[in-house]
C-alpha cells in the first residue's frame, strides 16, 4: 500500500484545543520513543497510534511483554501469536520467517505476545529472528511498516551489556528507515534506555515522570524547564516532540483508546471479555503445520530414545539371567565331577540319578547358549537403532546448517548490493552537491545541502565576516571544558557549540529554531545543546526558547574585540 506524505491520523488535541495530527509516513518509517511512569498513559498512547494505523489499513507488529494488547482484536483482525493457549497460535523461533512474511507480504497485523514464555531465552530468540527477517525482507520490499517494542529497556539497557537482540533493534533504529522499517520503543524509565536510541528518535512522547534520573533525561533532551513540568502532567497528557514541525514541543492530551483495555489494573468487579476478532483459519493452519512437523520430529526422536531405553533394560535382565545360568551350570558340573571321581560315594547313587544330573547340565548349557545368542542379537539390533538415530540427527543438523548458510549468503549478497548502490549514489551526490554537516556526527539531527546553505546566506541577515566574529574566540582554558561537557550531554559536537555561540555573538538574542537554522542542525538537537550551555553558565535565556550570551561571556568577548 502506497503511503501519501500528506496522510495524517488524529491522536488528541493540544493545550490550545487544536487537533493533533501525526503524519502516517513518519510514524511507519521513523524512530519513535514513548515514555512515562506506570498509569501515566504511555500504553494508551501506543494503542491509539496502533488503532489509527490499523483503521487506515496499515499493518504493524507489536512486541507485547505483558499480554495487554489483545484488546485491539475487539475491532481489528490481528494474529495473536505467543506461548499461551489464549493466543491464536503457539509459536517458537522456527516460525520467525513465516511470521515476517505474513506481516510484510500478506499485510497481517501481528501481536507477538512474549509474556507467556517460561524460558526468557526462547522469547528473546523469537523476537531476534523475527526482527532480523523483517529487516532482510524490507531491503527488497521497502514497504512502510512499524515495529512496536514494549519495555524496550530490557533489550537495549543504558547500563550493562546489550545482547544480539538489542544490537539488532539499534541497527533497525539507525538503518531501517531507508528501507521503510520504522521502530517505536516504549519504556517506563527513560534513564534505563540506551541514550543512543533516544537521541536518534525523530518523534518522542513524554508522559508523566517523577524520578530524578528520568526527569534529568527530559531536561537534557528538551530543556531544563521541562524537567520539572513533566512531573506535573495529568493522565494522558504528554509533551510531544517532533522533528518535522516548526513547533518543536507541544503539550498534548491524547484521546482514550476505543478498544478493550486489557492492561487496566484489575478491580473488585468482574469484567466481561469482549468478542475478539482474529485472522483466517487458513493462516493459523499454515503456522500449525510448522508446529506439527516439528512436534512429529520431536515425537519420533522421543520414541527412538524410549525404545533404546527398553532395549538397554532387557540387556540388563538377560545378562543377569545368563550369569545365574552360568552359576547353576558350574555348580552342577562340579557336583557331577565329584560324583564321577574314584574317591567319591558315586556308588551310593543310582545310575538313573547320574543320567538325570548329566541331562540337566546339558539343558542348562543349552539355555546358556540361547541366552548368549539372544543377547548378541539384541546388541546388534540396538547398534542398528543407534546408527539410525545418529544418522537422522546428523541429517537434521546438516539441513539446519545448510539452511542457515543459505540465508547468510542471501543476506551477504543483499548487503553487498546495497553497499554498491549506496557507494554509487554517494559518488553521484558528491559530484552534484555536497552534504554539509557543519562538523556534526551521526547523533546530530538533520542535514543541509550546499544549495540550501547558499540560499540561507542570501537571506536578509548581516554578513558573517572574520572581522566581526571569530569562532576561535570561544577557545581556551576559560571555556573549553564547559563546551566539551555541554556537547557530550547533548550529543552534539564542540564545533557545533562554537558555531552557535558565534551566531549569538553576531546577532544577539535568538530563538532556538533560528539558531538551529544557522548551524544546519535540527531544532531538537540544538535545543538540547543550548540547554546544556545554559547549565554551564555560557548562555542566558531572557525569554521562552530565546537564548543570548551570558554577561560574563559577553564581557570576555568584548575584551577580545577591544584588544584585536
Amino acid at each position: 500500500m502506497a503511503v501519501s506524505d500528506q496522510r495524517e491520523i488524529l491522536v488528541g488535541e493540544t493545550a490550545d484545543r487544536e487537533e493533533l495530527h501525526l503524519p502516517v509516513v513518519e510514524l511507519l518509517t521513523g524512530r519513535g520513543f514513548v515514555t512515562g511512569k506506570s498509569g501515566s498513559g504511555k500504553s494508551n498512547t501506543a494503542s491509539v497510534i496502533a488503532e489509527e494505523l490499523l483503521e487506515a489499513g496499515f499493518p504493524l507488529l507489536i512486541v507485547d511483554t505483558d499480554g495487554e494488547y489483545y484488546g485491539l482484536k475487539e475491532e481489528y483482525e490481528m494474529l495473536h501469536a505467543g506461548a499461551d493457549e489464549e493466543c491464536d497460535i503457539q509459536i517458537g523461533p522456527e516460525h520467525a520467517e513465516q511470521m515476517a512474511s505474513l506481516a510484510l507480504e500478506e499485510n497481517v497485523p501481528v501481536i507477538l505476545d512474549v509474556s507467556g514464555y517460561l524460558d526468557s531465552d526462547v522469547a528473546d530468540e523469537l523476537l531476534r529472528k523475527i526482527a532480523r527477517q523483517l529487516f532482510i525482507k524490507e531491503k527488497k520490499l521497502k514497504k512502510p511498516f512499524l515495529l512496536v517494542v514494549e519495555e524496550v529497556h530490557e533489550y537495549i539497557p543504558e547500563g550493562g551489556g546489550v545482547g544480539e537482540t538489542g544490537n539488532l533493534l539499534i541497527k533497525i533504529s539507525k538503518r531501517g528507515r531507508k528501507h521503510g522499517l520504522g521502530i517505536l520503543g516504549i519504556s517506563q524509565r527513560p534513564a534505563d534506555v540506551k541514550k543512543d536510541f533516544i537521541t536518534q528518535a525523530n518523534w518522542l512522547v513524554w508522559h508523566r515522570l517523577t524520578w530524578d534520573n528520568d526527569t534529568k533525561v527530559v531536561g537534557r533532551i528538551i530543556d531544563t524547564e521541562y524537567a520539572e513540568l513533566v512531573s506535573e502532567l495529568n493522565d494522558g497528557q504528554a509533551f510531544v516532540q517532533t522533528d518535522w514541525t516548526e513547533v518543536d514541543v507541544r503539550k498534548v492530551q491524547f484521546r482514550r483508546k476505543r478498544t478493550f483495555d486489557a492492561g487496566a489494573t484489575p478491580g473488585l468487579d468482574d469484567f466481561e471479555r469482549p468478542e475478539l476478532k482474529s485472522v483466517s483459519d487458513t493462516l493459523v493452519g499454515d503456522l500449525q503445520d510448522i508446529s506439527e512437523r516439528k512436534q512429529r520430529e520431536e515425537d519420533r526422536i522421543l520414541e527412538l530414545e524410549n525404545e533404546l531405553e527398553k532395549k538397554e533394560k532387557r540387556i540388563e535382565t538377560l545378562e543377569a539371567d545368563l550369569e545365574s545360568a552360568r552359576d547353576v551350570s558350574s555348580a552342577a558340573k562340579q557336583m557331577a565331577d565329584a560324583l564321577m571321581g574314584p574317591n567319591t560315594v558315586q556308588t551310593q547313587l543310582p545310575e538313573d540319578e547320574q543320567r538325570r544330573l548329566h541331562d540337566e547340565i546339558l539343558e542348562l548349557e543349552a539355555e546358556r547358549d540361547e541366552l548368549e545368542a539372544e543377547l548378541a542379537d539384541r546388541d546388534e539390533r540396538i547398534e542398528t537403532l543407534e546408527a539410525k538415530l545418529a544418522s537422522r540427527t546428523d541429517a537434521m543438523e546438516r539441513l539446519r546448517e545448510e539452511n542457515e548458510q543459505l540465508r547468510e549468503r542471501v543476506a551477504n549478497f543483499e548487503t553487498a548490493q546495497e553497499a554498491a548502490t549506496e557507494a554509487a549514489s554517494e559518488s553521484a551526490t558528491e559530484s552534484e552537491s555536497a552534504i554539509i554537516q557543519a562538523g556534526g556526527d551521526g547523533l546530530d539531527f538533520g542535514y543541509m545541502s550546499a544549495s540550501e546553505t547558499s540560499e540561507m546566506d542570501t537571506e536578509d541577515r548581516s554578513p558573517i565576516t572574520t572581522s566581526t566574529v571569530h569562532e576561535e574566540w570561544f577557545e581556551g582554558e576559560w571555556i573549553d571544558d564547559r563546551l566539551e561537557r555541554a556537547a557530550e550531554q547533548s550529543q552534539c559536537t564542540v564545533a557545533t557549540a562554537r558555531n552557535a555561540l558565534a551566531v549569538l555573538a553576531r546577532d544577539g538574542a535568538l530563538e532556538s529554531a533560528a539558531i538551529a537554522e544557522e548551524v544546519a542542525r535540527s531544532t531538537v538537537a540544538v535545543q538540547g545543546l543550548l540547554s546544556e550551555l545554559r547549565t554551564e553558565g555560557i548562555l542566558d535565556r531572557p525569554a521562552e526558547r530565546t537564548y543570548t550570551l551570558d554577561d560574563d561571556v559577553r564581557s570576555k568577548l568584548e575584551t577580545m574585540v577591544s584588544t584585536e
